[in-house]
């Protein structure tokens, strides 16, 4: 649930939803979860089987959305866990247990009964874990001996796994009832177009002939075709129509006319009827249009392929260290402040802050950071990333849901679950869809009945079959939600987090970046950049100098001057006298030598002359960096710049963003020489600086005034303002979690070329969309008029049923497969 939400008081829960077959279904779900008391918003996702309820839980709860998505004809996958529960001993402590499991969220209902002292509860796995509930269970109290769900115990890669093997036999039973419904139809095509030649070959008669097809085709029907009618009888059950409702209305039709040709054919000759059976076509309908389901679940599986691989990620087990020993325990029974130990090739279990060793560790599979990344004492390492070379132990800081890796998870599946504003007329029509298809189809069959050549009832009753079989409301609902899974899928993948659908759809609207300088251009953290020295000393002895002077130092720049000499392996001397003369620098002895290190106003005070280093010393002021004198012994030796250095990457992002069209906006607090200094050695125009950090939104606003559509990209807490009013907030991740709940967009690592591949993944996903929703109207615009005839007058053609069902099953395949190639999507380069 997002900040937005929980300011409103709202929750909000993500229902896995079975028995969905079209957008149709979708609809009537949304439709119906949104007419519950309390419920703020419920959004389908067809692709990911999935309804998304924003609701106020003080007016209804996850029990009630439950029974109305039952009783709207579907189901909600939902998991049941037996907890036996130690402590118990009256009725008060079986309310007080039922009320502590009802209230986590995720939990649909809790039933404790005292005497077996165990409680079942039904929950969604999703949304609570069996650790969850086991501490709900202590704070109120009691414990817990074991857990049994099911079987076992569900984790969430288990979760992923079960949700696979649930596809995989779904596919299997497709797959299977395809095999034998193409198996039946073959006879059935050669009993009825070969069936001249079989009369005068084997004497095999009419009435035989037609007999043997309905013995081929009633299994077909029936058996093969049996989910169609249970959709079709649920919807119409609930007053509505859906997908199904065609299939069997279309496919029934042939059958039972060709029902009444094979066992009443004199009621046939009596009215005057044609002599012709259909059993081909109801088949063949049915076996195309299962085959058209079977490549159609086999993609949707492929749209999610990116969640699987990130949940695939985290390891199953730790090794800790506890009461001096090390010991392998589960992951999700490390605790906070456990001392974990990774070894070279290990996945680092959870989150946590290095202690002891050093290390490079391989963040590609969260961040999208190619190079590994050294790691030492007091750096961050994030579960699930892969350790390279060394031994290190890190004490876990984030652990279960905490992690990186579980909040990427949940965003992700959270922006997957959402819709773009692109969507909604695709959703306005697939609500009002299938019972326009009807009446067309039922004009269709009046109006050729009554005015079509001879025989006018077979060509009224094959194009009303035509136009309801070729009718594909599926294409509809999966043009949208199918692209925003890849693609956002895609960007997890990237390191690229897109919080909802909308924000995605924004980001490829944006026509100006604006750019935080510090954290976000800059690393956030001053380094020395020159070194320049005095006749009589050399640039090693300079820093060396410097270095010692400064050890021990706390101040930003003198930390700068003790890592450069660190960096560059020189032996620093423990300083004398040392003395911090404030505003201006400081004094010490190093090797009985009297050094001098600070401001131009320190060797002016000390009567230094500095033998043309001002003039150096402006030059570096002019270009953002903060010159730093030394002296020894009263004479100028040389001068350190130390400046907040670019990104490696920041120029590289910033040339693309402006091949791009974008206009790049530097916003900083820096004084403006800085500032341009800055930005013009990365090709910046447009400086704002000198801004203080609470007005930051309001250069945002300044900026949108003009009629520009915003992005704003920044990293720190005094960014979240500015952010939250931009078009689109785009938080740097190695910031702050402020920084990142206030945004749209979040980066996890700190490249800013992650800028350029959002913006560009935004608008290939909405092309991709908007392809897919073209697809689906102009599939159905320009289809269901030939099914109906409309070509006939003029050129004499008619769209056969049996071409009409192909047609229909591939428009679905058509679409999801489209979809599907924003897993080749690739980041501009410069």
């Amino acid at each position: 649930m997002d900040s937005k939400n929980q300011e409103k008081g709202l929750d909000r829960v993500d229902l896995p939803i079975t028995g969905m077959s079209c957008a149709s279904c979708a609809a009537r779900i949304e439709k119906g979860l949104g007419s519950v008391e309390g419920v703020s918003q419920a959004t389908v996702n067809l692709a990911a089987e999935k309804a998304t309820v924003v609701f106020h839980s003080d007016q209804t709860d996850l029990s009630r959305l439950i029974k109305k998505v039952e009783d709207l004809g579907y189901g909600a996958r939902i998991e049941k866990v037996v907890l036996p529960i130690q402590g118990m001993t009256c009725a008060s402590c079986v309310r007080r247990v039922e009320k502590a499991l009802s209230s986590a969220k995720g939990v649909v209902q809790a039933v404790v009964n005292l005497a077996t002292e165990k409680a079942t509860v039904q929950y969604l796995p999703q949304e609570v874990s069996i650790r969850d509930l086991k501490k709900v269970v202590q704070e109120a109290g009691y414990q817990i001996l074991e857990i049994k769900a099911g079987g076992s115990t569900l984790r969430e890669d288990d979760l992923v796994e079960k949700e696979k093997l649930i596809r995989e036999a779904e596919l299997l039973k497709l797959r299977r009832k395809f095999i034998i419904g193409a198996i039946l139809l073959i006879p059935i095509l050669i009993l009825m177009y070969g069936g001249s030649l079989l009369e005068k070959g084997v004497g095999l008669s009419m009435g035989t002939n037609f007999f043997v097809q309905f013995l081929l085709a009633t299994p077909v029907q029936f058996w093969a075709g049996w989910q169609f009618y249970v959709g079709f009888w649920k919807a119409t059950k609930h007053k509505t129509s859906d997908m199904n409702t065609l299939i069997a209305i279309g496919t029934s039709a042939a059958y039972l006319y060709s029902l009444i040709v094979t066992f009443a054919p004199h009621w046939i000759m009596v009215k005057g009827l044609e002599m012709m059976v259909y059993y081909d076509t109801s088949a063949a309908i049915i076996v195309l249009i299962l085959l058209g389901r079977f490549f159609e679940a086999r993609a949707k599986g492929k749209t999610s392929e990116a969640i699987k691989k990130l949940i695939g990620l985290q390891p199953k087990t730790a090794r800790v260290i506890r009461n001096g020993g090390e010991s392998d325990i589960p992951v999700s029974e490390v605790a906070v402040g456990d001392l974990v130990m990774v070894r070279p090739g290990e996945k680092v279990p959870v989150d946590g802050i290095v202690k002891e060793g050093y290390s490079s560790v391989d963040e590609s599979m969260v961040t999208g950071e190619s190079l590994p990344i050294e790691k030492k004492a007091g750096d961050r390492v994030i579960g699930s990333t892969i350790n390279k070379t060394g031994t290190f132990i890190f004490e876990a800081t984030r652990v279960g849901k905490d992690t990186v890796l579980a909040q990427i998870v949940r965003l992700v599946q959270e922006a997957q679950g959402s819709k773009p504003p692109i969507a909604r007329m695709a959703d306005v029509i697939a609500s009002y869809f299938v019972p326009i298809v009807i009446v067309i189809a039922i004009v269709t069959f009046i109006i050729w009945f009554l005015f079509g050549p001879p025989p006018a009832l077979t060509y009224a009753f094959l194009n009303f079959i035509a136009v309801l079989i070729i009718a594909c409301p599926c294409a509809l609902g999966l043009a949208t939600p199918t692209s925003i899974m890849v693609g956002t899928g895609r960007g997890a993948e990237n390191g690229i987090l897109i919080r909802g659908a909308e924000a995605l759809e924004t980001a490829h609207q944006l026509n100006t970046i604006v750019l935080d300088k510090t954290g976000t251009l800059t690393k956030g953290e001053p380094s020395v950049t020159d070194v320049i020295e005095s006749e009589g000393f050399t640039k090693q002895e300079i820093l060396m100098l410097a270095a010692s002077a400064e050890k021990g130092s706390e101040h930003p720049l003198g930390e700068a001057i003790v890592n450069k000499a660190k960096e560059d392996n020189l032996n620093l001397i423990a300083p004398k006298n040392f003395q911090a003369i404030a505003g201006h620098g400081i004094e010490a002895m190093i090797d009985s030598r009297e050094v001098l290190l600070g401001n131009l106003r320190l060797m002016e005070e000390k009567k230094v002359r500095l033998n043309g280093l001002v003039g150096k010393a402006e030059d570096m002021s002019g270009k953002g960096k903060t010159p730093m004198f030394l002296a020894v012994n009263g004479k100028a030796a040389g001068l350190i710049g130390v400046a907040d250095t670019l990104k490696e990457n920041s120029k590289q992002a910033v040339e693309t963003l402006q091949r791009m069209g974008l206009e790049v906006v530097m916003l900083t607090g820096d004084n403006e020489r800085t500032a341009k200094a800055i930005a013009s050695q990365i090709g910046i125009g447009r400086v704002v600086a000198e801004v203080l950090p609470e007005k930051k939104a309001e250069e945002i606003k300044k900026l949108q005034s003009e009629g520009k559509r915003v992005g704003m990209v920044g990293d720190g807490i005094n960014d979240a303002p500015a952010l939250a009013q931009a078009d689109v907030g785009i938080a740097i991740g190695t910031g702050t979690d402020v920084a990142m709940e206030s945004s749209d967009i979040t980066l996890i690592g700190g490249d800013l070329r992650g800028v350029v591949t959002a913006i560009a993944l935004s608008k290939a996903t909405i092309r991709n969309i908007k392809q897919n929703l073209f697809w689906a109207f102009a599939y159905n615009t320009i289809l269901i008029p030939m099914a109906a005839g409309a070509l006939f007058p003029f050129f004499g053609i008619l769209l056969k049923p049996i071409f009409a069902a192909g047609a229909m099953a591939f428009s679905s395949v058509t679409v999801v497969s489209n979809a599907l190639r924003l897993r080749r999507f690739k980041a501009p380069m410069s």
